[in-house]
């Protein structure tokens, strides 16, 4: 019956489903078959007998993993990361949901469209070109912030010798240039509220502040725990481009700013130990499934509407 069912529903939305299949091939291909390489993080990875012909790594295939946390280099990655995303996602989601409060009481709609465009666009450049801006902004001898310093008396200071100061500059520019795509989300669930409850609270005689307090971030509350957990489910990956873009290659920054993705690949390229780099990236995997799946069981204990699954 249960076959029956399935193949009817097949036949009803034959068209639906024949659209679906690109997206679900380029799936297949490009996320699911790669996974069969996790193997090769539990190897002596050898070039002339492949993945499959390599030996395995001692300790039961664990020695790859062994090897990253006894190098005293996989704590303080793996800190790194979760202290910079924790820190990315409370500053760009507070501001994303101040942006989107402020913008949703502004009356006038050419300066809304006009100042929502202005706060999106630093979402569409490149870190390639964050990356020249900051440099061009920060460096020793020529940057526009040791111009402004001379300028008003003071001596260069070389904040690439700085390493605590890039922690503020790369959570600076995180927000900057995803601020307005948050924005975007939020405004969106703002736009979903019903407009009586408003109405309402205008009759009653409700400030702003009120309006905000107890209809729109209890409206928006929902959207605000997907991202939440969306965010967490990554909270393990950081953003490779704007680590790499913004430092660099930079050893004096390495302590403060390096993080699992970019370790991942200056191990790579350095060493070309692919079965150390591949053990990373597993592990990396594997904390980001674990924590997402913990988060949303401890959600949907308390508040199940809330949970992703």
């Amino acid at each position: 019956m249960q076959n029956r069912t399935f193949f009817q529903e097949i036949k009803k939305n034959k068209v639906l489903y024949f659209m679906a299949v690109p997206g679900m091939l380029v799936t297949l291909l490009m996320s699911y078959i790669p996974m069969s390489g996790i193997v090769l993080a539990f190897k002596n990875y050898r070039y002339d007998l492949g993945i499959l012909g390599s030996p395995w790594a001692a300790n039961y295939g664990f020695d790859n993993f062994r090897f990253f946390f006894i190098s005293g280099t996989g704590f303080r990655v793996t800190m790194n990361t979760i202290l910079y995303n924790l820190m990315n996602m409370a500053v760009s989601q507070t501001l994303a949901i101040v942006v989107a409060l402020l913008l949703c009481e502004i009356t006038r709609k050419w300066f809304k469209k006009i100042t929502q465009s202005v706060i999106f666009l630093p979402y569409f450049i490149s870190w390639t070109v964050v990356g020249a801006f900051v440099y061009n902004i920060f460096d020793s001898k020529k940057g526009w912030f040791n111009q402004m310093i001379v300028a008003l008396g003071g001596k260069p200071v070389d904040i690439y010798l700085i390493p605590w100061a890039w922690v503020l500059i790369i959570c600076f520019f995180n927000a900057w240039k995803w601020v307005g795509y948050g924005s975007v989300i939020y405004i969106a669930a703002i736009s979903g509220i019903d407009v009586q409850c408003y109405e309402a609270a205008d009759l009653d005689g409700a400030s702003v502040s009120q309006k905000i307090r107890y209809i729109t971030l209890p409206g928006i509350k929902n959207t605000i725990v997907i991202i939440l957990l969306l965010n967490l489910g990554r909270i393990l990956r950081g953003d490779f481009q704007m680590f790499y873009q913004i430092v660099g290659n930079n050893g004096q920054l390495f302590r403060a700013t390096d993080v699992i993705d970019t370790f991942v690949f200056r191990s790579l390229i350095n060493s070309g130990d692919l079965a150390m780099t591949a053990a990373a990236a597993f592990y990396q995997s594997f904390f980001c499934f674990a924590i997402i799946v913990s988060v949303n069981a401890i959600i949907k204990r308390f508040e199940p509407d809330y949970a992703l699954f």
